[in-house]
């Protein structure tokens, strides 16, 4: 019962409850908060003992700090109690406005119980308010952030976060707490749990910082990784825009790459990728796809040559929702082409003439034909190619014709001069400043061959080959003449002086050959002394013509090591048509020429 000196009881109380609530500002962290929270229940309140159980992320409580009692707190600090024995002991509990007590007549029930505890054995209250010790008050502290308890509000503590619980125990004066001393410490409880939520506020403010203080770090570490690596990759490297309208333009690029086209950093930022590919690649590096794709093709130089290269893209975003770049790594593949296309030039070129073999032969002939008979063939189709050969200048085999050997045709007749690489970048499949490859595939194109097989396409994109009609009279049609040559007296030559006499024989012929077609013409060897010439836009006359001319060029001595050898040709003249197979134009050919020698067989070669 609280006597007539209670004003001054409360003022005394109120400048206590000022002084603590004001020191749980100047904690510096959580745990100090809790301890300054424990040490005001005691120094400001008039307790000689006091707890405070916080609620940990799993729901349950355990003793973060302890006042009034060194043995006390060295028994349960750091213990914890489960949510459920503590949502026991707040319900049965008597309420004391926001406070929770339980008188020792009723606590006995939680002796069990696994909430931590500490307590002294005392003698019975000798009247109705004096303390007993095994009596229990709690000042439950809640979040903030509904607002607490007021007349005509919600409950206490409903719908508010509980963050821990005060429990304090011996009031020095070994009461009861009246009304007064009951609001001051629901008054602490409060500012308590407003000084917590700050320390846990500033506490987690802080993590976040050393957190992104570290993310940032790890970024600028991993920025600078692969600025170095980007930077001194041994292979070329490129950054693009992705979308806009500046999409594929380059926005950075390493020096490896800026070496391997020899154009500087600066200027490289004005081109795509787009802008510097060979023309023929074009569509390869659209069908490219921007998220892993590859493709293998040829970049300008700033010379105006070409290198083959080895593009890997991967697209990268500058952050989670930024923009995204696209990521290419370019790697020289120059060397590897180089030996695939003098593999590819290998097997489909005589080693020893470095004209096209009995494969390529085949293969080029094949392109030409299709199963559909020249019966069935339009004359508008027919007409096929009007080539001319009318005269000297347009490649023609008419009067005057002085046709002369150049190395750099050599790629037409297959001669060894360049085993399918031109390392001057002159004269190549890319025209010139072309890096000088000459891909296995494009033979059709070089020799007048770019059409589809039969059965690949329409006919509508095929011109259809005819033979002319035959006989002493031209009648104009002109077709795809197949000479089948085979050399007289060489075999004598060989039995007589030796292998290395008639191959030096053999590549001196083809050499004669190659010198007397034009560039689009195909001299390839059969095998053996055979050799067949294909020329297309030519006429029964033009044929006849090439051949003698042909057969006129073997004839001269050929000296191989100070000694001058003789051999004779003789030549068949086959058509190729469509309808007819391969085997079929070559059989052709083939029997014309026997027919040719047979009747030249009174005829006296000399050969040596």
């Amino acid at each position: 019962m609280e006597t007539e000196s209670e004003p001054y009881v409360r003022l005394s109380t109120l400048r206590q409850l000022h002084q603590v609530v004001a020191d749980l500002n100047t904690a510096r962290s959580l745990a100090d908060t809790l301890q300054t929270v424990a040490d005001g229940v005691v120094a400001g309140l008039n307790y000689e003992l006091a707890c405070v159980n916080l609620v940990r992320p799993d729901g349950d409580l355990v003793v973060a700090a302890f006042a009034g009692s060194s043995a006390a707190e060295a028994l349960i600090t750091g213990r914890v109690g489960s949510r459920a024995s503590w949502d026991r002991r707040l319900s049965m509990a008597t309420a004391w406005g926001d406070l929770r007590f339980i008188p020792h007549t009723e606590g006995w029930v939680l002796m069990e119980d696994d909430v931590p505890q500490w307590h002294t054995d005392g003698p019975a209250p000798r009247f109705e308010d004096e303390w007993h010790p095994h009596d229990r008050l709690y000042a439950p502290m809640y979040s903030p952030r509904l607002g607490s308890a007021r007349p005509g509000g919600p409950p206490p503590g409903s719908g508010r976060e509980l963050l821990g619980v005060i429990s304090v125990d011996r009031p020095r004066n070994g009461r009861h707490p009246g009304p007064w001393g009951q609001e001051a410490l629901q008054m602490y409880a409060s500012q308590s749990a407003i000084a917590i939520s700050n320390a846990r506020l500033r506490s987690n403010m802080q993590r976040a910082l050393v957190r992104l203080e570290r993310e940032q770090q790890a970024l600028r570490a991993s920025e600078e990784s692969f600025r170095q690596a980007f930077e001194y990759a041994p292979s070329g490297m490129a950054i693009a825009e992705m979308g806009g309208d500046q999409h594929g333009r380059l926005l950075r690029t390493n020096d490896a790459l800026c070496r391997l086209l020899g154009r500087p950093a600066a200027a490289m930022r004005r081109y795509s990728f787009a802008d510097l590919v060979h023309p023929e690649d074009i569509g390869t590096l659209l069908r490219t796809s921007a998220e892993g794709g590859r493709a293998e093709l040829r970049l300008g130089r700033r010379d105006g040559t070409y290198v083959w290269v080895s593009l890997r893209n991967s697209v990268v975003a500058d952050a989670a929702d930024g923009p995204r770049f696209l990521l290419t790594h370019v790697e020289d593949i120059e060397e590897r082409k180089r030996h695939e296309l003098q593999l590819a030039h290998r097997a489909s070129h005589d080693a020893l003439t470095g004209l096209p073999n009995s494969a390529e032969l085949r293969s080029r002939l094949s392109a030409r034909l299709c199963e559909r008979p020249a019966a069935h063939v339009s004359a508008d189709q027919a007409a096929g190619y009007g080539g001319g050969y009318e005269s000297g200048r347009d490649g023609g085999y008419g009067t005057g014709y002085e046709p002369g050997y150049d190395q750099g045709h050599a790629d037409q007749s297959g001669h060894p001069a360049h085993a399918g690489y031109d390392s001057t970048g002159a004269g190549g499949a890319g025209g010139p400043g072309h890096s000088g490859y000459e891909s296995p595939y494009e033979h059709e194109h070089e020799h007048g061959f770019g059409f589809e097989p039969a059965g690949v396409g329409p006919y509508d994109h095929h011109v259809h080959m005819v033979a002319p009609s035959g006989g002493d009279i031209d009648d104009g049609t002109k077709g795809l003449a197949v000479l089948f040559c085979d050399l007289d007296g060489f075999k004598s030559i060989n039995d007589r002086f030796g292998h290395h006499t008639g191959d030096a024989v053999l590549i001196e012929v083809a050499r004669r050959l190659t010198t007397g077609v034009r560039d689009g013409d195909t001299v390839a060897r059969l095998g053996g002394d055979e050799f067949v010439v294909l020329a297309d836009g030519l006429g029964s006359a033009d044929a006849a013509d090439l051949a003698v001319r042909l057969r006129n060029a073997i004839i001269p001595p050929i000296r191989v090591d100070g000694r001058a050898v003789r051999v004779g040709a003789s030549f068949g003249i086959g058509w190729a048509e469509c309808g007819m197979t391969v085997e079929e134009v070559l059989n052709s050919a083939d029997q014309r020429m026997y027919v040719e020698k047979r009747s030249r067989a009174k005829v006296h070669r000399r050969a040596g």
